[in-house]
């Protein structure tokens, strides 16, 4: 078998999310997702990785079994029950170094709508497992993708992709623990009880901050999203009476008027005595009057301000994405080499021994016709055959073996393969315990 590595697949920049949707794998599925893969013509190791931004078939294949990408399409239509007219023009296919290289970037991030976040190598993970203990992953994607956790691990430790915040969300509480020290004695009050609030209230209680209030004009809502974060909830109109309690506020609600103005928080910092406030203002229309900002100890930003420092984050992590795409390629020529000697050091002993039966045999019918046949004819004929053999072969496998920094042509394994007819023993199995990963 002459092994290769091919991805079929599609994502958010080739897909909108109403195909991925239909397209897509539940965990629960995979694995018979997965034997119905493994029929497909050609298929050799398969898994399966579905995200939301992505659907992707990553499988080991026999190259002299033709079209095997249409193969995964049709197993694709098959399994998700989707019309290959629908989806086909919004796949893509990676082979190769190509494949290898892609399943690194993917793993790494670099491949995500947000560059540097993390959720991707989990759902990777979690996806390889299931196939490999569904049987379908064995030595060759048992290899590329533990290497991709590991790519993604370097990429993690040596550059400083994920190091900026490029959520609206994020950043907001990010630019209030530049105002405070410490948000661990701090307490946040979010007006509106909507997702981006819901998103705020979880990126401050990763940060440490100490108490949540929720004020919201529903509020059934403002109660079941404090109970999430065993927060306080408020009723909207007793806004200024719990404002004094909060250090941090960040406004999010639908309001068609101003929902703080300067003369509410110029009382209220009398009743703090002067203690900072930090006004975050991500409704659109705005919640917060923008006069606010203009108050002793009070630090106001809005979306516009919010989407410089996203836009500046997401800068730097472009600069860092660049150094990641360094060591991936690294990575990549590192694993190539690998991959080529799988079958270059099956290939040189299936030739040699395929040549020396040919001239052992024809040695023993020179032999057997001789009527005077001596043991000094026997090995003048065994060192003369046998020079011959390890003159003839010494440039084939010489450079098969020339590996150093360059890995051999893609079609030099194969060609001395079909050229002396070779057949090789089976794949081996994976091994017994996983390389060193993210």
């Amino acid at each position: 078998m002459e092994r290769g590595i091919l991805i079929v697949g599609l994502n958010h920049r080739t897909a909108p999310v109403a195909l991925r949707e239909r397209l897509g794998f539940r965990q629960d599925e995979l694995r018979t997702a997965l034997a119905s893969l493994m029929q497909v013509p050609g298929v050799k190791e398969s898994a399966i990785v579905s995200t939301c931004n992505r659907v992707e078939v990553i499988v080991c294949i026999d190259t002299c079994v033709p079209h095997v990408e249409h193969g995964i399409a049709t197993f694709l239509a098959s399994a998700r029950g989707v019309v290959r007219e629908e989806f086909e023009p919004h796949l893509y296919t990676r082979a190769g170094r190509a494949a290898v290289r892609h399943l690194f970037r993917v793993a790494s991030s670099l491949d995500s709508m947000v560059v540097g976040e993390p959720q991707i190598l989990g759902q990777m993970k979690e996806h390889y497992a299931e196939a490999s203990s569904a049987g379908a992953s064995r030595s060759v994607l048992h290899r590329a993708f533990h290497r991709s956790f590991a790519v993604a691990k370097r990429v993690r430790t040596e550059t400083g992709i994920a190091s900026k915040a490029v959520s609206v969300a994020s950043v907001a509480v990010d630019l209030a623990r530049t105002i405070f020290e410490t948000l661990d004695d701090k307490t946040a009050m979010l007006i509106g009880a909507g997702k981006m609030s819901e998103l705020a209230a979880r990126h401050l209680k990763s940060h440490g901050v100490a108490d949540i209030i929720v004020a919201n004009r529903t509020f059934d809502r403002a109660v079941e999203l404090a109970r999430a974060f065993s927060g306080i909830p408020v009723p909207l109109e007793r806004l200024t009476e719990f404002l004094k309690l909060a250090d941090v506020v960040i406004g999010s609600a639908g309001a068609l008027e101003y929902l703080i103005t300067p003369a509410t928080v110029h009382e209220v910092l009398r009743a703090r005595r002067q203690r900072p406030m930090f006004f975050i203002d991500m409704g659109v229309p705005r919640n917060f009057d923008p006069a606010v900002n203009a108050l002793a100890n009070v630090y106001l930003y809005d979306m516009d301000d919010l989407a410089k420092v996203v836009a500046g984050n997401m800068g730097e992590r472009e600069r860092e994405a660049r150094r990641a795409e360094t060591i991936v390629e690294a990575e990549v020529e590192g694993f190539w080499r690998w991959f080529t000697n799988l079958d270059v050091v099956p290939t040189i002993v299936a030739l040699r021994e395929k040549v020396e039966a040919i001239r052992r045999s024809e040695l023993e019918k020179a032999l057997n016709s001789l009527q005077d046949e001596t043991p000094r004819h026997r090995a003048l004929l065994e060192a003369l055959t046998s020079a011959i053999v390890n003159k003839i072969l010494h440039a084939p496998i010489s450079s098969l073996k020339r590996q150093g920094a360059d890995s051999v042509p893609d079609d030099l394994v194969a060609s001395v393969r079909r050229l002396f007819d070779l057949e090789l023993p089976p794949a081996e199995p994976p091994p017994p315990e996983d390389e060193e990963d993210a």
